[in-house]
């Protein structure tokens, strides 16, 4: 409470022995009634607050016989004392704003007492704000606080143009008239909350149901935004979402003053959690509150941003649902002190519909990408269903595969790389399917890609798919295998065709288990356990410079080798029999007797094609046999090497091998690509790695 200085003080003492006001002696007691009934009708009348107190000014006038009415509010947002003076007959010195410190009406609401100021040239409090109302022709002034037992409001106040006080009767009289008129602020102030709070329930209610009229995000920010407009005065509007790594947030904003456009220009899409303002909301899960001093303060690069572009005040709500945290709803303005408490409040239930919402469109893109997944899947099976489970046809007891199933038995309940080794038709795809239906990953999607039958082009597309756009003819988005094969297994046969381009791409999935689609930002992270298969000498590719030796270390974890068929020969009378069953059942035939002289010959053929070539000689066998005997083309099968050919044949036979010998020269051994010797020879490659093994070239044939 301020001091009074011992002059002031005095003249208070002198200034009590006046007598009381002889105008307000002569008011009758009927004539005080009639002045309050037409006060307390004008308060019940409802009309607008300036309207009200304009409407009371003459009969407060009359009731204190005074020269001049004052009324002051506190106003929260100005931290200060707004004073409207109404003297008789016009308006003066409305709207003066007086900090509260440094007003006598701010005095008189922080101590809730009356203060009388019989003479204001006497009083030196409050110098600054005397001088004002003193330049209104005030010398005298009473101020009363405007107050209920639960709300003070500010104060009334009486002033004369000449010094005087009170009588104690006329300030008992003043005082009731300033009990019922604070009991009418109020009474409009409960009435005012409660209709804010209906509209803004109206307004949860239309938001909450505008949100759920879509669950795709581009459309429910757009919803966002605009419901935001409607109900805020916030010049800008940010969404952060807490990306998968919680670390980096992505912005989607929305500008509606010119002044702000550059904020969400370039480099403010995304930005590290640690440089956020928002970061302490996302923390406490509370709201935080900054002005520019704040954000000034707290520097980076955001808030240096956001403060350059004029904000004063920004207001961060966390996005909870269900007790996660996805990110932050921050509101921005140019004014100083924008964002209320009770603004604020409203603000987090929005931000709570719109986290809910957010969530809901999560699950949803999540729903419909697993669906398509599942779609692809079941393509995917049910062109493979009838190879899945095959892993029982691997036929034979000889001691060298007997030994490689060992091994697959051992490595199948690990996640450990294997890789395959063998020539064309030993059975590297059923060993490993035979590994995948042995280890813990048996119930989820086997997936295999066979590098050698896509072209090098497109092979980056079918092993990590691709998005609508990423190039000409990419109509939709595309799933590539190794989505397809998350938490199952990956074949990868032949992958010593893999492109030197493409291999760091698939050591980094062997590395990291993520990649990004074609045409993608976004990295999709997988678990995929990976088999690979070839034909090929890997380590001589290696150290011809053709597979990077990185990666194939990184293959080469378990590596298992199948064995050529002429390397088992006591394997053949079972498959042989194997066979020919298979093929009967399919080809509708009985064959009940193969002959001793069949099987030998069989034993004794090289079979350069392995199993592959053994199946489908058994299934000519058996379309040739008329009866229940098998009847073999035993023609096709004369000693170690291929049959006779005339002398022509040879010639032919000799030229194609010279020619494909210089072409292989002049491309130094490069078979794919435009200017490797398969495209020069107008052949497949491996159409050309087969005529290369039929004509036996080798590669001290073309390289020196």
């Amino acid at each position: 409470m301020p001091e009074f200085d011992s002059r002031s003080q005095r003249d208070l003492r002198t200034t009590n022995v006046i007598a009381p006001n002889p105008t307000l002696e002569n008011h009758s007691h009927n004539s005080n009634t009639e002045i309050l009934l037409a006060i307390t009708n004008l308060i019940v009348d409802g009309s607008r607050l300036t309207d009200l107190f304009k409407n009371l000014v003459p009969f407060l006038h009359r009731l204190a016989g005074c020269d001049v009415v004052s009324f002051a509010l506190y106003d929260e947002t100005q931290s200060g004392i707004i004073t409207d003076f109404w003297k008789k007959g016009a308006e003066a010195g409305l709207g003066k704003t007086f900090p509260v410190k440094d007003s006598p009406c701010g005095w008189v609401w922080q101590n809730q007492q009356p203060m009388t100021i019989p003479d204001l040239e006497l009083d030196k409090r409050f110098a600054s704000a005397f001088a004002e109302i003193r330049a209104l022709g005030i010398h005298s002034l009473t101020l009363l606080p405007l107050s209920t037992k639960t709300e003070r409001f500010g104060t009334i106040g009486f002033g004369t143009d000449s010094p005087q006080i009170w009588s104690a009767e006329t300030l008992d009289l003043l005082s009731g008239v300033a009990r019922i008129i604070a009991l009418a602020l109020e009474s409009r102030k409960a009435r005012s909350i409660a209709d804010e709070r209906q509209e803004r329930l109206k307004n949860l209610l239309a938001i909450s149901h505008e949100l759920n009229s879509s669950l795709e995000f581009d459309r429910l920010l757009q919803i966002i935004f605009a419901d935001l407009r409607h109900i805020t005065n916030c010049d800008w509007a940010v969404i952060a979402l807490l990306q998968d790594e919680r670390e980096i947030m992505r912005l989607y904003g929305n500008i509606w003053e010119p002044q702000f456009e550059s904020l969400l220009g370039a480099g403010l899409r995304e930005v590290a959690l640690a440089d956020a303002i928002s970061a302490e909301a996302i923390r406490s899960r509370t709201i935080t509150h900054w002005n520019a001093e704040d954000l000034q303060r707290f520097g980076g690069d955001t808030a240096k941003a956001i403060r350059a572009a004029g904000t004063k005040s920004v207001c961060n709500l966390p996005l909870i649902a269900q007790g996660d945290v996805l990110g932050s709803l921050n509101v921005g303005s140019a004014r100083k002190d924008a964002f209320t408490r009770i603004d604020a409040g409203y603000l987090q239930q929005v931000a709570n519909l719109f986290a809910s919402a957010i969530r809901n469109s999560r699950v949803y893109s999540e729903t419909k990408i697993l669906k398509d997944r599942l779609t692809h899947e079941k393509r995917y099976l049910e062109t493979e269903i009838r190879e899945e489970r095959k892993f029982d046809d691997i036929v034979g007891t000889s001691p060298s595969l007997k030994r490689v199933m060992d091994n697959a038995a051992i490595v199948a309940h690990t996640d450990a790389t294997v890789l395959i080794s063998g020539e064309t038709g030993t059975g590297k795809e059923r060993v490993a399917r035979a590994i995948h239906a042995m280890s813990p990953r048996k119930d989820r999607t086997f997936v295999k890609l066979n590098c050698a039958a896509i072209p090098t082009g497109l092979l980056e597309s079918e092993l990590f798919g691709h998005e609508k756009g990423a190039f000409t003819g990419a109509v939709s988005q595309k799933v590539g295998r190794l989505e397809l094969a998350d938490k199952g297994t990956l074949l990868l046969d032949e992958v010593g065709e893999i492109s030197l381009e493409l291999q760091p791409k698939l050591l980094r999935v062997l590395q990291d288990q993520e990649f990004e689609r074609l045409g993608g930002t976004k990295t999709i992270r997988v678990d995929v356990r990976l088999i690979a298969a070839t034909n090929k000498d890997l380590m001589r590719a290696v150290e011809d410079h053709e597979f990077r030796s990185d990666l194939f270390y990184r293959l080469h974890v378990f590596p298992l080798h199948l064995p050529p068929l002429r390397e088992r020969r006591e394997d053949i009378p079972l498959l042989v029999r194997y066979f020919v069953g298979k093929c009967s059942a399919r080809l509708g035939k009985q064959i009940d007797l193969i002959s001793d002289e069949v099987v030998e010959a069989m034993m004794n053929w090289s079979w350069p094609g392995n199993i592959r070539e053994l199946e489908n000689f058994i299934e000519r066998s058996v379309i040739l046999s008329d009866g229940n005997r098998l009847c073999a083309p035993l023609s096709e099968l004369r000693g170690e090497g291929p049959r006779h050919s005339s002398e022509g044949e040879e010639t032919l036979r000799e030229r194609e091998r010279v020619h494909i010998i210089e072409i292989l020269r002049q491309t130094r051994g490069v078979l794919s690509g435009p200017a490797g010797a398969s495209g020069r020879l107008g052949l497949k490659r491996t159409t050309l790695q087969y005529k290369m093994q039929k004509l036996g070239i080798s590669r001290g044939d073309y390289l020196d």
